[in-house]
């Protein structure tokens, strides 16, 4: 074969991109530059949404692409090239860790807790088959083990994984429970009478689309009313399945919350689960927010019941505070952990060493390529112990009742409900609009989150509560105090009085 220059100069570039020495260069550099990143930002420093519009983030972003060295320029050169490119993420990006930060339930995470996933990251660790990612494997099953552990399930008798979040872990249980309940729906699709899937009736968005994907369809989503407190109501659920077993429609599963988004409420796991075994139907509890209170002896009781549940999914993204994505499907019943999917794929799982498919993600995900979803989690809890976890959810429940008890006690705020956890709805209803109708006072709450967010004060969420707009909180990063939430008040009657005015 000749000689092909080309192909020699490919090679330089390639091992100069792979260059253990610029990436110790690079790595040092970035980890100054987080440091020092997270220390302006917990001290309130810099916005907390430094906001630019799409069009100009993207314009910004297509420019550095323009802008690329080449990985043969001196390695001092190329570190510098990354640490600017780093400075300019960090300096676009929400920076959730302000304590000013109470918006979606993405926490300010465990800054730890990405340098362990960024171990996966560096080295690829990825799942599907076991000897693809031995440690990953290997996290993720102690992980599901404590987990299952904390709801209350008996050693051995549970099963589980770790997916890319509470959207595809609802589907994937989901997916089950419909595979369980009408037997042969996996091989033959659905027919006969039109399934059901009953809801609460706030339920996350991803279950009503997990209906659609699923064949069942969105038009046979039955939502079970509430009761005074924003909870499935046990007495209309039951009404509402003997119904549907009176007009002999089948019933993929119950699917309750704990706790439902809008305003944080925890539905009566027993008494649903009680309901459920009368009438044999698969109950699967949302727990993607709230089932860290497990992890509070405090807080814990809001989950009685959970034990029962089919399957249950529950975010570490979330309120255990590890970056995401880092989510769960927990069975209680380990014969269902291979009812997902009934498939063979020879190319990929080995027969050669069948006792190995019980460690091979891939036969119970929707993902073949997974990345390492459980260091993160892992590496928290071998590092600080399960009563961090414990801690985080005490503080930041804490905190959501400090800040009812100061939206009651402001005769401009009209807090919506009690809160149960760290989410909170309420109104901000100044002297100029008292008496006006519901539809411009839930307008006006839009427009003044919107103001809010882009003046980088503060970066809360607004939500509909009975058809009418409201602000919603969840307090999220357990770096908040009295202190921000009394900032937050001023900072929305400031804004308010710009709008009327």
């Amino acid at each position: 074969m000749a000689h092909d220059p080309h192909l020699d100069d490919a090679r330089k570039r390639i091992e100069a991109a792979y260059s253990p020495a610029l990436f110790r260069d690079a790595g040092e550099r970035l980890v100054a530059q987080l440091a020092d990143h997270l220390q302006a930002v917990q001290a309130s420093g810099k916005d907390v949404l430094p906001w630019r519009s799409p069009q100009e983030n993207i314009a910004q972003a297509r420019q550095s692409l323009d802008e690329a060295l080449s990985p043969d320029c001196p390695r001092d050169q190329l570190a510098a090239r990354f640490a600017e490119l780093a400075e300019t993420m960090l300096s676009r990006g929400h920076n959730l860790h302000d304590p000013r930060y109470i918006g979606h339930q993405v926490p300010a995470s465990l800054p730890v807790g990405g340098l362990f996933d960024a171990v996966g990251s560096v080295t690829n660790q990825v799942m599907a088959v076991y000897d693809m990612g031995p440690w990953a494997t290997a996290a993720e099953w102690a992980m599901v083990e404590r987990l299952g552990q904390q709801i209350g399930w008996r050693a051995g008798a549970f099963s589980g994984l770790a997916t890319h979040g509470g959207s595809l872990a609802n589907l994937t249980a989901l997916l089950t429970a419909r595979n369980v309940s009408l037997e042969d729906s996996w091989e033959k699709g659905i027919s006969g009478r039109a399934p059901v899937l009953v809801v609460h009736n706030d339920a996350h968005y991803s279950v009503a689309r997990s209906a659609g994907i699923l064949g069942i369809g969105s038009e046979n989503v039955v939502r079970v009313e509430l009761d005074q407190r924003r909870r499935m109501d046990p007495q209309r659920l039951d009404e509402r399945l003997g119904q549907l077993r009176r007009q002999g429609r089948p019933i993929v599963a119950v699917s309750a919350c704990a706790c439902a988004t809008p305003t944080g409420a925890f539905d009566p796991l027993a008494e649903i689960a009680e309901v459920c075994r009368r009438h044999q139907v698969w109950l699967h509890v949302d727990a993607a927010h709230g089932g860290a209170a497990l992890f509070s002896p405090r807080h814990r009781h809001l989950l009685a019941g959970l034990d029962r549940a089919e399957s249950v999914v529950w975010d570490a993204h979330k309120m255990l505070f590890v970056p995401a994505l880092c989510a769960f499907v927990l069975y209680r019943d380990r014969a269902h952990r291979f009812e997902t999917f009934r498939q063979d794929a020879p190319y990929l799982f080995d027969p050669a060493a069948p006792g190995l498919a019980e460690y091979d993600s891939g036969l119970r995900t929707i993902e073949c390529t997974k990345r390492a979803a459980a260091f993160g989690f892992w590496g928290v809890w071998s590092l600080f112990g399960p009563q961090l976890f414990a801690d985080l959810v005490d503080v930041t429940f804490a905190l959501g009742q400090t800040l009812f008890e100061k939206l009651s006690a402001a005769p401009d705020f009209e807090p919506l409900h009690q809160p149960e956890c760290n989410i909170v709805v309420f109104r901000h209803v100044p002297d100029a609009l008292r008496g006006a109708p519901p539809e411009r006072i839930g307008r006006f709450q839009l427009e003044l989150r919107r103001r809010l967010i882009e003046s980088g004060e503060f970066y809360i969420v607004s939500t509909n509560l009975n058809g009418v707009g409201a602000l919603r909180v969840t307090i999220i990063n357990p770096l908040t105090r009295a202190e921000h939430l009394d900032g937050l008040l001023d900072a929305l009657r400031r804004h308010a009085r710009g709008l009327i005015e």
